[in-house]
């Protein structure tokens, strides 16, 4: 794509690029730290990259086409790995985005009435009401150093819980941000035993984890238990995703969701839904108060608007355009990796069973041969009438397993800028460049603080 700008666009800070050079032993010692930095510049350069992951071929693929075919082509060859398995079972259990064959065709076709664009206009009221809460609470604070990402954290957890529970968050949250802060800084890393051994052989993390599982599940529950002690009205329209979930059936069978499953699917939004809302928000805060102008055009589209409903945010075109471009350049989710389940030929590369495919967002949104000025922020290229090949860019996937909630995330994500630059001018205190680390979600290494001053 080529982007004329009149100006020079920023360029955000990121971590060095590994040697390409760089030796397995290497890469493995950096793999737990940052995922990010162990890529090198021909990761951003070409097309497909063949290496090896102990006794199987690896690949990184960079090519849209031969993506197209790995993520909806020919997606049922490709499952999970055992380490992302891993990763992600103990917080996930056998929800939907852990879930594969029949079990996931379920739970796809059960829960997908509960987020449509009508139900997620339904949910909009929760979350202009804690937006209001967090603009007046930022507004008391005025001149003082804010550190917005945990402001960012706080405010779409109390979103997720609104719309998923009816209630706040105030008594539950502190517990839930301890289990993300616990599991995200040990139990979520990958680990050499991780990544060797078959899923049905424990590792001694595992167990750790298996031990968080339980404790994490029982928490779940007790929301659940909460929420079903206030009731529903007989008759009375879903009010939340927890009525919506609860009564979802599947329309082939009829079927329901079992207690256990509602646990792991109510734990899948909770989770996906404001940890990674909150990171791409915080980054989009970052970029705003790196680049001004762009910020002051934010505020320049919403002032006027109500901003209350669907119809008001499908008008923030240049804010939706800054939320793609803030996702292109820090996608919630910075790694795809599938195991092939039987041989294959992708873009005329022969895959054994077994062999591992990758694709990076991370490396995808930023690729030479993909993007013009691939590390600056430029959310005009959004705006174009040449839009990017659509799997080329994939903030929330693609095929039959994008993600469900991205209708739900992408209209929060809008509405939240829009409303607090409209509101607030955010400046950076902390002139320390923050570095993007990836560890399941790509994070920034530091929390920087932000002064906030009234519009």
């Amino acid at each position: 794509m080529n982007i004329a700008s009149v100006r020079r666009p920023i360029v955000p800070p990121t971590p060095p690029r590994a040697p390409d050079d760089m030796s397995f032993l290497g890469r493995l010692a950096v793999i737990r730290q940052n995922m990010i930095a162990t890529w090198g510049q021909r990761a951003y350069e070409e097309e497909i990259i063949q290496g090896r992951l102990f006794l199987h071929k690896s690949f990184i693929l960079n090519r849209p086409d031969a993506i197209r075919h790995v993520l909806l082509s020919n997606y049922e060859n490709y499952s999970r790995t055992p380490a992302g398995i891993r990763m992600l079972r103990p917080v996930l259990g056998e929800g939907l985005l852990i879930a594969e064959g029949h079990d996931w065709t379920f739970q796809r076709r059960t829960l997908a009435p509960a987020f449509t664009p009508r139900a997620t206009a339904n949910l909009v009221p929760h979350m202009t009401a804690v937006l209001d809460e967090t603009i007046a609470k930022l507004d008391a604070q005025t001149g003082e150093a804010v550190d917005l990402r945990e402001v960012m954290q706080r405010m779409t957890l109390e979103i997720a819980g609104r719309t998923m529970f009816s209630f706040g968050m105030d008594r539950h949250g502190p517990t839930l941000r301890n289990f993300v802060v616990e599991y995200g800084e040990r139990l979520g890393r990958a680990y050499l035993l991780d990544m060797v051994l078959p899923v049905s052989w424990p590792t001694p993390m595992d167990r750790a984890r298996a031990r968080f599982r339980k404790r994490w599940t029982a928490f779940v529950a007790t929301l659940i238990a909460e929420r079903r002690a206030a009731g529903k009205k007989d008759g009375a329209p879903p009010r939340d995703l927890f009525d919506l979930m609860d009564e979802a059936r599947d329309p082939e069978t009829g079927k329901g969701f079992s207690d256990a499953q509602l646990v792991d699917e109510v734990a899948t939004m909770i989770l996906a839904g404001h940890e990674t809302t909150a990171t791409a928000l915080f980054w989009a805060l970052y970029l705003l108060a790196l680049d001004p102008d762009t910020q002051e055009e934010v505020a320049s589209e919403t002032r006027g608007e109500h901003l209350d409903a669907i119809a008001d945010i499908d008008r923030q075109k240049f804010t939706r355009a800054v939320i793609d471009e803030t996702m292109r350049l820090y996608p919630p989710a910075f790694l795809i990796a599938r195991a092939a389940r039987d041989r294959d030929n992708v873009a005329g590369v022969a895959v054994s069973r077994g062999d591992v495919i990758m694709i990076a967002p991370w490396l995808l949104h930023r690729h030479e041969k993909l993007w013009d000025q691939p590390n600056a922020f430029i959310p005009k290229r959004f705006m174009s009438t040449e839009a990017p090949d659509r799997f080329a860019y994939l903030p929330f996937g693609a095929g039959p397993r994008v993600c469900i909630g991205a209708p739900f995330a992408q209209a929060e994500s809008v509405l939240a800028l829009a409303r607090l630059i409209g509101a607030l001018r955010v400046e950076l205190v902390d002139t320390t460049p923050v570095i993007p680390y990836g560890v399941v979600t790509t994070q920034p290494d530091h929390s920087p603080m932000f002064r906030i001053t009234r519009r």
